[in-house]
Formats: C-alpha cells, structure tokens, sequence
C-alpha cells in the first residue's frame, strides 16, 4: 500500500477512500437506502444541515415510524408483563408491507387497550365481590354472636328477679333497656387495611366523641384491594352510631382512611341470600376473567411470534428516512442527490446494489454513481475481524489515526501482552487467565446475542487480548521461573550445590557452581536466597530498559515509514535521522553496555560510566572500561547528541518558510490534475505550508516544543519503562507473602482445620489481589507504556473514524 518499503497489511495503513455522488430517482431511493444499508459501506455526508429535524423532506416518515416503535414497544411490555417469550428473528417482510403494518398495529393497540380496560373493570368488580363476600361472613358471625349473648344475658335477667346487682351487670343496663325503643341506631360495614386499623378506630372515637360503637374482625389472608390491585391485609369493621351528623363524619372518615364500605341487613335469611347471590356472580365473573385472558394470551403469542420480525421493520425503515433526510433534493424534485465516503474496494458492490434496487423497484431511470474530487481529509477505516478488533479499540481510545497514517496496532497485538506479561511473570497465574479466557471464547455464541453486565461486557469484549496476555504471562513466568512464587527445575538440574551441610538453611553461602549453567530462565536456587532480591533487582530492572529502548526505536522508525508514505523528505532528515541519533548515542549506547557487561562478566559501574561521560567525557575509566577505545567513542556519542539538538530545531521550520514561498510565487498555476493527490496529502498531513498564510513565529516555536518535549521525554520515557522492573517485583513479592505467610503458615500447625482456612484466604487472595487486583494495573501500566512512551513517537491520533450506515450497526445501538 505505502512507498514500496514493506509488504501491504492490513492494518498497517487504513484502507484508500473516496467520496462518491449518487443521484437516485424519487421512486427508487427507498429501495436504494435499503439495499446500502445491507451492504455497510457508505457513511453518508448530511447535505441539510442547516434544516432543523422537522422542516426535512421525510420529517413526516419518521413520525410515523416512531409511532409504530412506540405501539411495539406497548406490545413487548405486554407481553413480557404476560410472562410470554419473544420470538428469534425470523423471516424479514418487505419494506413494501409497511403500510399494511401500520394499520394492523394500530388495529392490535386499539384491541389491546379495550381488552385491558375490560380486564381491569372486571377485575375490580371481582375484587370487590370477594371483599363483599368477607364483610357478610364476618358480619354475620358477629351479629350471630352478639344476639346470642344478648339471649342468654336476658335469660340470666330475668333468672335473678330480685334485683340483685352482680359485679358484672353492666351500670346503665336499665336506661339502655328502657330507651332502646325510642333510639334507632345505624351501622356500616366494610375493610380498612389492618396498619391504618388503630389510626382509624383513634379518628372515629374522636370525631365522634365516643358516641359509636366499633367491632374488627382480622381477616386470615390477604385481599386484593380493587382500588391499587395491591395484595392488603385488611380488618372487616362494624361501626354503630346515632344520628345524622355521626353518619356524615363516619362516611368522611372511612373515605380519608381507603376503607371500602359494603352493605349489610340485619334478617340473617337476607344474609344468606346476599351470600349465595355474590358468590355466584363471583363464580360468573371468575369464568368471563379467564375467558379474557386466554384470549389476550393467544393475541400476545401471535403478537410475540411476530415481534422481532415487526420491529426489525420499523427500525430499518425508520434508518432509512433518517437517511433519506441527509440527501438533496433536485430541483426538478425527480431525483435525490447524495455524497457518501465509501472505501476504495466497495465501488463495484455498492454499483450492484444500486443496479438491484433500480430492477426491483421497476425504475425506468437507473442510479447514477460517480467519484468526486475532494480536499477534505477522508475518514479512517480499518477491516478488523474478532481477534485483532480489541486491539484496534486500545489504540483507537487514544485517538482514531489520521488517514492512512501508521496504525501502532499491528505491533500493539504483541507488545502490548508481552509488556502486561514482563509484570506479571508468574506461569501459574497465566495458567489461570488463560483458563478463564478460553472459557469466554468457548461461550463466544451464546453470549455474543446477550446484554451483559459492564466487567463482564468488556472481559467479553477483550477474550482475545486477555489470551494473548496469559500465554505471554506463562512465557515470562517460566523465564522467571515462579508457579505462584515457587521455584520448579523444569528444564534440568540447578547449576548450584551446597559446599557443606550449613547452607542448606535456605541461603546461598556455601553454593558453589557445580554444573552447566540452568538452561532456560533464572535458576530455581535465587528464590529464597539471601542474594534473590538484589540478583533479580538488577536482572528486571536492565531488562526493563532494553525493552523500553528497543520500543522507542520501533517508534521512530514508524514515523520514517509515515514520512517515505507521504513522501515527506523534511520529516526524514531533519526530525527521523536527528532523533534516532539522540536516543541511541544516550540509551542505545546504555543498551550495549548492558548487554555488553552480561556477556563479558564485567564488574564496571554502568552508572558511574554514564553520568562522568557528560560530566567529565575525558577523564580515564580505569575499571569502568568495557571495551578498547571506550572513552574516544563516548566523545563521539556526546558530540553526536548535542549535535542533534539544533538539527532537530533549526532546519525544519526555515525549510518550510522557503516550499511555502516557492509555491506562491513561482508555482502557483500548475495543472490541478497533477497537483490533486499532492494537495489532498498537504491538507492531511503537511505542516502549516498549505494554509494561505504562513505564520513563521508559529511554525518555529511549535518545533522548539517538539524538540525540547523530545529531548526530556527521552530520559523520562526511559525511566518510565522501569515500571517493568518494579511491577514485576511486587507481584512476584505478594505472590510469596500469600504463599509464605498464609498457605506454608496454615500447613505448619498441622492442624486440618487450619490448614483448610489458610487454603481459602489464600485462595481468596490470589484471586482478589493478584488476578483481578494486579491483572488491572498491568493492564493500565501497559496502556501507559504504549499511549505515551510508544505513540508519541509517531502517531498523531487526530483522524475520525469511518461510521457507515449500516442496519447491523443500527440493531447494535438500538439493543
């Protein structure tokens, strides 16, 4: 794809776009949409931007699809409040039976609704009836009960004629026996729920100054109350009072109370018959109520049979006015004219499309499609399949490349584990992730169609990264050689013995180097050594710089290859040369001098040799000396270093001055066709030389910025990396406390129920602290590593990306 010095990839530039025009036939532009739709690979440009939503051509369209999503979506909460299943997507109806559709749903609401109306009054008919039913069983129980002790209390009157007062004849038993004639008392009947019971028999007393008389009677079960439809527990009443005015009080009350009156006779042969009449009209009601619902339920299963296939409909067409509204009109008002971005690729596909809706909407006129010369920078898009696509969204997070810039994705797939890796070197670990991604790989099918929790989503969403970083968790774990902090001989027998029996109290004094050196990774007797932590300090934290240099090399050398796409030489000789000469005359040579000292066995001071060769560049090594003519070279690599400064800041802006002055004056009418592809790369890529005024001032302090951030960022950068070295020493640190203090602590009671704990903290440790805990904060500091120490070496980040209109899309944003 790029300047003929690599192999096309692709992720490696984002696929060549263009800007096409389509102008389509009033009768077939629905047809049209559709069909692009399908097919995914147009992002359309909205040509009314200056019309509000509701002076655009379709405006109408799209409120009548929004009132068919409506009534959808009345429908699916009515069948979901039925307990029904929604339907799989079935077969999809033309976009032709729209209209049909539309009546049909307006019929199935206007069904529905009365049906619930009809529902509802029955119900609280029913309701109302079962709590009538309860007041005359209770009532009648107590008006039974009351005259029978009324009977036997007059049966003991006049058993005890002389006259005698017992301590239990009530005080004004004469006065009431001998008014009773003269007083006519009322009564009401009904439910009050049983928490408002106390408050309500305190009001009635009170309004009524004790001139009342109340009876509750606390029902077993609850009742459905007619007014919510709630199940209450509820008391029967029974109020008698005297006078009009208690009645009006009472009748206030029981309304401010929700307590539902019913009414009641005294003649227990009325009582009986008022029983058997509402429990036959209950009976009745019952049979009418659930011929009602298996009806509903059988209109809910046809809806719900039909739902998916009914709102997938409406969402497309919906989606396709939406679009319609971003075309213009012609002015023969015969014909829609549209530009879309569209890839390179997809001209042919989006020709047959529009061929296949012209014939199948039997158009006279077909489509007409054409490319379109543009200056504007194109949007970016990169075709990603599952694998690679999580990765493309990190890189993407820091900001979508510029078009056809240098994607840092395609090596992000195996720097980016491999640095999460180096700080969580620990294969038993690694085992365990790697355990749980293959198992979200092996549910990809089934959770692929689901709504998951956010953790979950995105767990979900990055299987792939996440297995990629267990098995280079494993790789460094096995260099680290640490299966939960404990060291395994797994590629052969340690390179150290005990030279006698003192040593071997788990320290190295006394080891003496009896075989080969340990073939692969560190040798298993470092752990638990007295020299473990300072052999391992230096061994992590020297490859943390080697790793970190090599990335911003790799870094550099991206923007070379940005610069020989966009054939920008400026940026080749004064920004790429200058900076690979700083970064390695300091770091690179650091480099070298560490694996240098690796190889030879060197004792020589690193430090020392790296501070005194700015401080003091000729003065003699001595011991520090690592190879012949050492101090000549880092003269050399000193001079080299400040030389790049200036070359890095001068040149760039004054050689930009000159190409913008020789362009407007003596180049200014150059044939356009020969100039196009040249101009669309300055407008995408090019410095300030494109703009019609060239501000110098601006042009070089922008430089002095970018040089003097370089410059600083190549020491902080570096220092940055060592969060290698320290991550990983606290991972492997808190994996040997858990390990030490809690499982190997545990084991040393020797006590079963002690040691089952230990497994369980130690489990809940593991998991907790250092497979969720540390598994985030590697993440993190990986991500670091590659936005800030990596990136910003080449990428710019400051493209947008490539949003076709697309129904699959479409369906995405609406789940």
């Amino acid at each position: 794809m790029g300047g003929g010095c690599c192999p096309p990839m692709d992720l490696f530039r984002s696929e060549p776009m263009q800007i096409v025009q389509l102008i389509v036939p009033i009768e077939s532009v629905h047809l049209t949409v559709s069909y692009l739709g399908d097919l995914g690979l147009l992002q359309f440009k909205d040509l009314n931007a200056d019309k509000s939503p509701f002076q655009r051509t379709y405006a109408a369209q799209i409120k009548k699809c929004g009132e068919m999503a409506r009534k959808l979506r009345f429908f699916k909460e009515q069948i979901l409040k039925a307990d029904l299943p929604l339907s799989v997507k079935s077969t999809e109806l033309a976009t032709k039976d729209i209209d049909d559709l539309e009546i049909k749903l307006g019929e199935l609401e206007a069904e529905l609704i009365e049906m619930n109306a009809n529902g509802e009054k029955l119900e609280r008919t029913y309701n109302e009836l079962v709590e009538y039913k309860l007041v005359l069983q209770k009532a009648r129980d107590f008006f039974y009960l009351t005259q029978r002790s009324a009977t036997a209390q007059h049966r003991n009157n006049d058993l005890n004629s002389a006259g005698e007062d017992s301590i239990d004849t009530p005080l004004l038993e004469h006065e009431i026996t001998a008014d009773s004639k003269q007083v006519k008392l009322g009564y009401f009947t009904g439910l009050v729920p049983r928490e408002k019971s106390m408050a309500f028999e305190r009001i009635l007393f009170r309004a009524t100054r004790g001139n009342l008389f109340l009876k509750q009677a606390v029902l077993e079960d609850p009742v459905v109350d007619p007014v919510s439809g709630e199940k209450i527990e509820k008391n029967v009443f029974v109020v008698f009072y005297s006078g009009e005015r208690a009645k009006v009080k009472i009748l206030k009350i029981c309304e401010a109370f929700g307590a539902n009156r019913y009414p009641f006779h005294e003649e227990s042969f009325k009582q009986e018959q008022l029983i058997t009449e509402v429990t036959g009209r209950i009976s009745e009601l019952r049979t009418t109520i659930d011929a009602g619902l298996s009806h509903k339920q059988n209109l809910l299963r046809s809806i719900a049979d039909k739902y998916e296939q009914w709102n997938s409909l409406v969402r497309k067409d919906k989606s396709v006015y939406h679009t319609l509204n971003m075309l213009s009109i012609d002015v023969t008002k015969k014909c829609l004219v549209g530009e879309a971005w569209s890839p390179v690729f997809a001209a042919k596909q989006i020709q047959e499309a529009l061929l296949r809706a012209a014939f199948d909407s039997n158009s006279q006129v077909e489509a007409i499609f054409q490319v379109l010369n543009t200056k504007e920078l194109p949007p970016t898009y990169f075709r990603t399949n599952k694998f690679n696509s999580a990765i493309q969204e990190i890189v993407d997070a820091y900001g979508v490349a510029k078009y056809q810039e240098a994607n840092p994705a395609v090596l992000t797939i195996v720097t980016f584990p491999f640095l999460f890796a180096v700080m969580f070197g620990d294969w038993g670990h690694g085992i365990c992730i790697l355990i749980s991604a293959l198992i979200l790989i092996s549910l990809e099918k089934k959770l692929s169609g689901q709504k998951l929790g956010d953790i979950t989503e995105m767990a979900f969403g990055g299987r792939y990264v996440i297995m990629m970083m267990a098995i280079f968790s494993i790789y460094t774990g096995l260099i680290y050689n640490e299966f939960f902090s404990v060291p395994f001989e797994l590629f052969g027998q340690s390179a150290y013995a005990c030279r006698d029996f003192s040593c071997k109290d788990a320290t190295t004094v006394g080891l003496i180097k009896v075989g080969p050196t340990y073939p692969f990774g560190v040798d298993p007797v470092w752990h638990g050594s007295r020299s473990e932590l300072p052999f391992l300090n230096s061994l992590k934290m020297k490859m943390s710089i080697l790793l970190g240099v090599s990335q911003m090399n790799m870094g550099i050398i991206m923007s070379f290859f940005n610069a020989l796409f966009f054939k920008n030489n400026i940026n080749i000789w004064f920004q790429f040369i200058p900076q690979m000469i700083f970064l390695n005359s300091l770091f690179g040579y650091l480099s070298f001098l560490i694996v240098l000292k690796w190889c030879t066995g060197s004792k020589a001071d690193l430090y020392h040799i790296m501070i005194y060769m700015f401080l003091s560049p000729t003065d003699e090594l001595g011991e520090n000396e690592l190879f012949a003519g050492q101090k000549n070279v880092q003269i050399a690599l000193v001079l080299m270093a400040l030389v790049a400064v200036p070359w890095m800041l001068l040149p760039k802006p004054f050689l930009l001055k000159k190409q913008h002055e020789e362009r407007h004056q003596g180049q200014t009418y150059i044939p356009l066709e020969s100039s196009e592809d040249a101009l669309q790369v300055e407008a995408s890529h090019g410095s300030h030389s494109h703009g019609d005024e060239f501000e110098f001032s601006e042009v070089f302090v922008h430089q002095l910025i970018h040089t003097i951030e370089f410059v600083l960022g190549s020491v902080s950068n570096t220092a940055s990396y060592l969060r290698l070295w320290a991550l990983s020493l606290a991972h492997s640190e808190l994996s040997s406390v858990f390990y030490e203090k809690v499982l190997m602590l545990a084991w040393g009671y020797k006590n079963p129920l002690i040691f089952a704990v230990g497994i369980i903290v130690f489990i809940f440790a593991t998991v907790g602290v250092l497979l969720v805990m540390e598994t985030l904060s590697a993440f993190l500091h990986a991500l670091r590593l590659h936005w800030v120490e990596y990136q910003n070496k080449f990428y710019e980040g400051d493209g947008y990306k490539f949003h076709p209109y697309s129904f699959a899309v479409t369906e995405e944003e609406d789940e």
